[in-house]
């Protein structure tokens, strides 16, 4: 089944998007059986859905291996 590209109230833009218009960035819309992404400027696109098991796989794999700096340190010794 192929859910409507524009359905209201469902998407939420990234926390990470920034100031300003706010309008370099991905939007997200969750449901029970799936998570939908898509960017901001252009959501009209063709949007990329998973699985919410495969997702939190995919969120995990953009993560950097070493995020703060006192891994950083730790690495370092």
């Amino acid at each position: 089944m192929r859910l409507p590209l524009h359905t209201p109230g469902i998407w939420r833009k990234s926390s990470y998007s920034g100031g300003g218009d706010g309008n370099n960035c991905v939007e997200i819309a969750s449901r029970p059986d799936h998570v939908r992404i898509r960017d901001s400027k252009v959501p009209a696109r063709t949007t990329l859905t998973f699985p919410p098991a495969a997702f939190t796989t995919f969120l995990d794999a953009l993560k950097p291996v070493h995020s703060t700096v006192t891994d950083f340190a730790r690495l370092r010794g």
